[in-house]
């Protein structure tokens, strides 16, 4: 049986590593303006890039390369020489958004296989079967689509390979086809540089023009005025139906300009629920645990499952954004030997161990701390905060840069992290 695609953002190298690290079987990034995360395509070099790319085939896995920007004539010629420098970087796909653009990439650089951006906004089965015919392997369908239309497309074009977006930002217009961002910004949302202003909570007025008297109209308490944003897509607990269904080949994380702890938790998460599926366990309760971790809009399911008229919970109307369960107190360095603070840290602390899947914590206790399990998760204790240059430190923040020692060695970029109501030091564990 072919198993399904987890696909990753990796809005940097770091991030790169990190998701494939947690879980992940692919990942997609960008170099240029030519990719719609411009903000996170900036923090790739070339040279990054490359040694991305490697760091996957490495290890049996994949990068597929966005180049699913909106270009103006002007940038033709850029956009070429942008296609044929990728290409030499051996990327297994790349991601482009519309035609023209496609067969550009088909002319240039034919042995690179195509994927469709969701934000063609492929719905139904005669799109599909257009971009098909023009040599895209795989559409990576509009979110607004559901179930019963991915089953519809399969059915009619069985090699065509079916990726949908299971997590992350949703957005307010039709899969990224917006313009309030340039209208208030100039910031063109098509192009890679959008202003998310739809997360912005909004005042309504009412003016008469003969008087110029201007009324500011009052909501109901709890209404909130953050009018278009919409809540995040967590399709974690729906994994199953999804996987059922045996059309989908990717399933796809929103968020390269994310954090690193979300590239590995929410790689994690998924990936958990993918073997679990497998071995016929799944549990979404231990998927959502992890989700619930990170900051979040509020969660939806959108639209996969149901149709957008039969929801009334998908926007978020009091607020823009919430803390997660839980805040990363510190990440573990690629040696595995010491972790860099990422919050505050206190001798004993307790902290959970946040690691790849499939990775082993050893359970010490000594003079610089103790590791150990409780209720199935891991767990560390600092007895002093030794840094790497022999200093011992009282308390350090998010913006000291020594890196601390920890009592055993642990995965690469293994996250430490507190319940968030620590933050205001009742952390129920601390002793």
């Amino acid at each position: 049986m072919q198993k399904v695609e987890l696909l990753s953002p990796a809005g940097t190298l770091e991030k790169l590593k990190i998701a494939l690290d947690f879980g992940a079987d692919a990942v997609y990034g960008g170099v240029s303006h030519f990719s719609l995360r411009i903000r996170s395509g900036k923090e790739f070099s070339m040279e990054e890039f490359k040694e991305g790319i490697d760091y996957a085939h490495a290890r049996g896995k994949k990068v597929y390369v966005t180049i699913n920007g909106f270009p103006f004539n002007s940038q033709l010629s850029l956009l070429k020489k942008h296609i044929l420098k990728m290409a030499e970087l051996k990327p297994d796909a790349f991601i482009v958004a519309t035609p023209g653009v496609l067969k550009l990439c088909n002319d240039l650089a034919p042995q690179i296989p195509l994927h469709l951006s969701t934000q063609a906004n492929v719905m139904n089965v005669l799109d599909a079967k257009i971009f098909y015919d023009m040599g895209a392997v795989r559409i990576i369908t509009a979110r607004e689509i559901s179930l019963k239309d991915l089953i519809a497309i399969k059915k009619e074009l069985p090699d065509l390979e079916l990726e949908i977006f299971v997590h992350g930002s949703m957005c307010f217009a039709y899969s990224g086809r917006c313009l309030i961002s340039t209208l208030q910004s100039g910031r063109v949302p098509n192009r890679g540089s959008c202003a998310n202003d739809c997360r912005f909570p909004y005042e309504i007025y009412a003016a008469n023009p003969e008087t110029g008297t201007l009324f500011r109209l009052e909501e109901d308490e709890g209404v909130g005025t953050y009018v278009m944003n919409a809540k995040d897509l967590n399709l974690a607990s729906h994994m199953k139906e999804i996987l059922d269904s045996g059309v989908v080949d990717s399933i796809k994380i929103e968020g390269r300009t994310k954090t690193a702890y979300y590239a590995g938790v929410t790689a994690k998460a998924y990936r958990m629920a993918l073997n679990d599926y497998y071995d016929e366990k799944f549990d979404d309760t231990k998927y959502q645990y992890e989700l619930q971790s990170l900051q979040n809009r509020g969660y939806t399911d959108a639209y996969l499952i149901s149709r957008p008229f039969e929801k009334n919970d998908t926007q978020s109307l009091d607020f823009s954004i919430q803390l997660g369960t839980h805040q990363v107190s510190g990440v573990v360095n690629e040696e595995g030997t010491h972790f860099l603070c990422k919050y505050k840290t206190l001798p004993n602390d307790e902290m959970e161990i946040v690691a790849p899947l499939g990775t082993e914590i050893e359970f010490v206790d000594n003079e610089i701390g103790s590791t150990y399990e409780r209720d199935g998760k891991s767990y560390l204790k600092l007895k002093q905060l030794l840094a790497q240059n022999k200093k011992i430190w009282d308390e350090v923040h998010s913006g000291n840069v020594n890196p601390i020692t920890l009592p055993t060695s642990m995965p690469a970029y293994t996250f430490l992290r507190i319940p968030s109501d620590a933050q205001m030091g009742t952390n129920p564990k601390k002793n």
